[in-house]
């Protein structure tokens, strides 16, 4: 956590036309040479990505994406890359330059709409030319927000980055500005949380994964303290306490044994259903859930990892979750395994989505992703509800949800 991870940043795509300065733009924000720039169209040919502290907004990743009107022998690629850069858009600059506005400008306007993401409109190269008071009205019929700029002139650059910088925070997401909580909100402040931690072959060497880091930050910012403990010691660790935890969270690989030694009354739950409720949608992917008990022979399920790691031998998605499946179900079942940001198009192929706890993912990502299966009608779950719910313990995982409960319960009946 030297850094802010990318998926804890807010996301910033440039779109344009080739050649109206998207690079350009990048480079003035960032204050550097982030990207090549030149005048011949399609310099930028890929996606670049560029993480900065935009103050006083906070950490911004930046996704500059190549032309959308790009004409190049390999055109139809960039595009299908520049558009796929709307999944994890959480606001979206659009760059034009004066007095020019095409079909691709408005085919980026109609997505931001029907996707519903905020939209700050830049026109660039006013040194060349002056936008006209008709042309600026047509920029405020198509978004609340607009900024004048010209990305070649550096004395200016301030001027600049303050208005970008203040319509980026008028028109960034709520759930931006005011996270959700990951597990503030479980516990009373001075409460007491048990985290469980396995040390094993998947846990990065000198260090724990992010989850796990995450969980401990938000435990201190709400003024309780956490004893962090090994899933070998944590009986021990239990009768060490002077009081019963508040909140007790494990690695979702430990939790029937975590709960066999938990006291009945005491509230617990994985770090990936955490991960559910705070990048996602917790309730849907509870219904996702409870579909395992629907399964049939022949069905076929997709895997989702949202990194790309080399698979170990007891590797958690290839390896463990199918041989609980099929142990829980009783038959063997089809799996399709996926990684990193190749989400596939053929949903409607599958009868369940589990995917991981999406650590490496935005939330407005891993909201896309379950939109794009409830429009497919396909159920999706996470690792946490699954692997709860082939070891006969989601209802307890539960516990601090009772509307996640209540609706697992509603679609287990």
């Amino acid at each position: 956590m030297e850094k802010t991870p990318k998926s804890m940043r807010l996301q910033l795509a440039l779109f344009g036309r080739t050649n109206v300065g998207k690079s350009s733009v990048l480079n003035m924000i960032a204050g550097q040479d982030v990207a090549m720039t030149s005048p011949i169209p399609g310099t930028t040919t890929d996606v670049v990505e560029k993480s900065i502290e935009l103050l006083p907004l906070g950490p911004v990743n930046i996704l500059d994406t190549a032309g959308i009107n790009d004409t190049s022998v390999l055109s139809e690629a960039r595009i299908a890359r520049t558009m796929k850069i709307l999944d994890r858009a959480d606001v979206i600059v659009l760059i034009t330059e004066p007095n020019i506005w095409t079909e691709f400008e408005d085919q980026i306007i109609k997505e931001a709409h029907d996707r519903k993401i905020p939209l700050v409109i830049v026109i660039n190269k006013t040194d060349i030319e002056e936008p006209t008071p008709e042309f600026i009205e047509k920029m405020k019929f198509n978004a609340k927000y607009i900024v004048t700029l010209s990305s070649v002139i550096p004395e200016n650059r301030d001027t600049y980055i303050t208005d970008l910088k203040n319509a980026i925070i008028a028109s960034a997401p709520d759930d931006f500005m005011k996270p959700m909580p990951l597990l503030g909100d479980l516990i009373p402040s001075g409460g007491l949380v048990v985290l469980i931690i396995p040390i094993d072959s998947e846990a990065p060497r000198g260090r724990i994964i992010l989850p796990q880091v995450q969980a401990l930050r938000d435990i201190l910012d709400n003024d309780s303290v956490s004893v962090v403990t090994k899933e070998s010691e944590y009986s021990k660790s239990l009768q060490m306490l002077s009081r019963k935890p508040d909140l007790v969270i494990c690695d979702s690989q430990v939790v029937d044994k975590m709960m066999a030694q938990t006291p009945a009354d005491v509230k617990t739950t994985t770090f990936s259903i955490l991960f559910s409720r705070f990048k996602g949608d917790l309730v849907e992917e509870v219904r996702g859930a409870a579909a395992i008990n629907s399964l049939k022979p022949g069905d076929k399920i997709l895997i989702a990892e949202a990194c790309s790691h080399h698979p170990l031998k007891d590797d958690i998605g290839r390896i463990k979750m199918p041989g609980w499946l099929k142990k829980y179900i009783g038959f063997d079942i089809d799996i399709d395994v996926t990684q990193g940001r190749d989400f596939p198009a053929n949903l409607t192929d599958y009868n369940l989505v589990i995917h991981c706890g999406s650590c490496m993912l935005t939330r407005n990502e891993k909201l896309v992703r379950i939109f794009k299966c409830k429009q497919a009608g396909v159920p999706i779950t996470n690792y946490g509800l699954a692997i709860s719910v082939t070891h006969g313990v989601l209802e307890r995982a539960l516990s601090p949800f009772p509307d996640a409960l209540e609706a697992f319960r509603t679609f287990h009946r």
